[in-house]
């Protein structure tokens, strides 16, 4: 039967085949009037369901007819009953109601019309609605030729599972069919054939199928290769499409790809979406609640505990191993699950598993990334502190335990490179974190000392650090100002440096005492240099023996004697001659601003030996006059023969210790 378009009138629908309808099936709200033959053609379901209904009906007709068939009764009222009952008949309806239907009112519509022979065009998105409305109906094979079952079947395994992006969307429309599209196996065709692809894709790639670029059944039949853009194009599309399956769908899929042994690099890629689109705060750039996904039926944005548990199936399944491809943008991704971790309050667990996978690529990290604010009322400071205290000290053990396994001159040189990166980074924290007056001396010293010597090639980022942190804190007592100071390596200071911090009144006395010695040398080594460069290669041998037997005055000396055969080097000397004039009398002023303290200090101490001799002749109580007028002067105030500024720094490695 050549059925016309059928129309829909509110929630009523009607097919328009000029004769009037004799069946009508209620699916959800909707009520189809249909007609019997061409559904009974292919639905065996339906037959059973039609033919049941007219046996019921024909046996309540001839009951009621032999019912007015009784002799007792007047037979012209029997005659005018037995015409009543056979015009219902006549005008009777087949009603139907299917339950439970999968996939709706539009996937039964699609089927009835499948059954009248409209073409239907079948698409990733309503094939497995479909599939399961055939499997419902019982439209098979056996009961019909070219039937449902086998038409969506076919469409399954030649169209949808030959393309990842097809099968992402067919999964997807799986979401409001369950039990039925398990039990079919729809949805683990979908997620094996997934996950498939994806182990069998390029990470180069951007981790996608090179044939993958496919979006219709064209292009599906003759697959060409894309190129890069094309291939990152198709990437993007993949990932769009996983965002819309439901946390249930996406645990199997990702424990079909590690199954599978797909590459770190898509898996990572794969949490990272799928997180950034229901997880709210992850991006500093996008901070409002993510959109409710299409396929939920109820359109409600995830609770704060959905929320909780995939973020804690997102760190879950991450991989172990460090990032290679966009490690920055993983870096990135990892601090703002993190920070999401202390917002949603996840287990302890979960915190300490995304530290140390932080650690392992700390120095993929940004300034604005190690910025965590403190989220628990316990942290008086702004920011996590010890957090990004302990990321260092994993990154750290990850270090010592790569040079452990990892050997050769390329791998040494490329942990040095990182391992610098990492003391510019925490540098600029410590200059960030610094003006916070709650930040205690001893967090701001142990953060400083925490990496090696050789993770810093200068000093500068260190005492931009210290002399913020002092600025902050003018109330801290001389003890803990020259313990904050003592972070640092003179003789790794710039000549910038060096200059800011003698004229730097914050710093204590010994610290500018020990810069000015430096800058001393560092001038002298400068000057030195410059006036062997000017004398050729011979000097070069000269200034190479003279830094292993002569000291400094000694090369100052030769530097002299240089000059008189060099006439173009006289400018230069003069030059250098007088700067070196100038900051010989500044040391020599501090010198004698010490020496004057020393002999105050000396002067002072006397004296309060002397009352101390007056108060036991006196009988003064114990402890003598500094005790009874509240005078805590220690006896020892200054001492002369203290070691020179130049031994009183010891190496980092001691002071951690101390």
């Amino acid at each position: 039967m050549a059925a016309e378009k059928p129309i829909s009138k509110g929630q009523a629908w009607f097919c328009t085949t000029g004769l009037p309808s004799d069946v009508i099936i209620e699916v959800d709200d909707m009520t189809f009037h249909l007609h019997k033959f061409p559904l009974m053609s292919k639905s065996r379901k339906l037959h059973e369901m039609i033919t049941e209904q007219e046996n019921s009906q024909e046996a309540l007709k001839l009951a009621r007819i032999r019912g007015s068939s009784e002799p007792d009764r007047n037979s012209d009222n029997d005659i005018a009953e037995k015409q009543e009952i056979e015009e219902e008949d006549d005008d009777a309806h087949c009603h139907i109601t299917l339950p439970d239907f999968p996939g709706g009112s539009d996937s039964f519509e699609t089927a009835a019309k499948f059954c009248y022979g409209v073409k239907i065009d079948l698409s990733a998105a309503n094939v497995a609605p479909l599939r399961c409305a055939a499997e419902y109906l019982e439209m098979t094979e056996e009961y019909s030729e070219e039937n449902l079952i086998s038409k969506t079947e076919k469409f399954l395994s030649q169209s949808v599972l030959k393309n990842i992006k097809l099968s992402l969307k067919t999964l997807t429309s799986c979401e409001g069919l369950l039990p039925t599209a398990e039990n079919l196996g729809i949805a683990q065709r979908c997620i094996e054939a997934i996950a498939t692809k994806a182990a069998a894709s390029d990470p180069t790639l951007f981790g996608w199928p090179i044939n993958d670029g496919v979006t219709n059944n064209k292009s599906e039949a003759n697959p060409r290769r894309t190129t890069r853009g094309g291939a990152a194009a198709a990437a993007e599309s993949w990932l769009d499409e996983l965002g819309f399956l439901s946390l249930p769908f996406f645990k199997s899929l990702i424990f079909a790809m590690r199954a599978l042994d797909v590459s770190g690099e898509i898996i990572e890629s794969c949490l990272i979406h799928y997180a950034k689109k229901y997880i709210p705060g992850i991006s500093r750039t996008n901070r409002k609640p993510p959109p409710p996904s299409s396929s939920s039926s109820s359109g409600i944005a995830p609770t704060e505990n959905d929320q909780r548990e995939l973020l804690e199936t997102v760190i879950a399944y991450l991989p172990k191993e460090k990032a290679s491809r966009s490690a920055s943008t993983a870096t990135r991704f990892l601090f703002g699950l993190l920070r999401t971790a202390y917002i949603l309050n996840a287990s302890e667990a979960c915190r300490i598993t995304l530290e140390k996978k932080i650690g392992l690529q700390l120095e993929q990290a940004t300034l604005d990334d190690l910025l965590i604010p403190s989220y628990s009322y316990l942290n008086e400071t702004l920011y996590d502190v010890d957090c990004v205290q302990r990321i260092l000290s994993y990154f750290l053990e990850g270090m010592e335990d790569r040079s452990a396994v990892e050997a050769g001159e390329e791998n040494t040189s490329a942990r040095s490179a990182a391992l610098m990166l990492v003391g510019k980074l925490i540098d600029g924290y410590l200059s960030e974190i610094a003006s916070d007056a709650n930040l205690k001396s001893e967090k701001f010293y142990e953060l400083a000392v925490a990496l090696p010597d050789h993770a810093r090639l200068f000093d500068d980022g260190l005492y931009r650090a210290v002399d913020v942190y002092l600025k902050a804190h003018s109330w801290i007592p001389e003890a803990e100002r020259e313990k904050i100071c003592g972070v640092l390596d003179c003789q790794k200071l710039t000549l910038e440096a060096c200059t800011h911090a003698a004229q730097n009144e914050r710093l204590p006395l010994r610290a500018v005492v020990q810069v000015l010695f430096f800058e001393q040398l560092q001038l002298r080594h400068a000057i030195v240099g410059t006036l062997i460069s000017a004398d050729g290669g011979g000097g070069a041998e000269v200034s190479g023996a003279g830094e292993e037997e002569e000291d400094y005055e000694e090369q100052n000396e030769r530097a002299v004697a240089l000059v008189a055969r060099t006439p173009e080097g006289r400018g230069t000397w003069i030059a250098a001659a007088r700067e070196n004039e100038v900051l010989q009398s500044d040391m020599d002023t501090m010198r004698t601003r010490v020496h004057e303290l020393e002999r105050e200090c000396t002067n002072m101490k006397k004296a309060i030996e002397k009352i101390d001799k007056v108060g036991e002749g006196g009988h003064v109580e114990k402890g003598g006059w500094r005790a009874k007028f509240g005078c805590k002067f220690k006896t020892q105030v200054c001492d002369s023969h203290e070691p020179t500024v130049v031994d009183t720094r010891k190496p980092r490695a001691h002071r951690r210790e101390q």
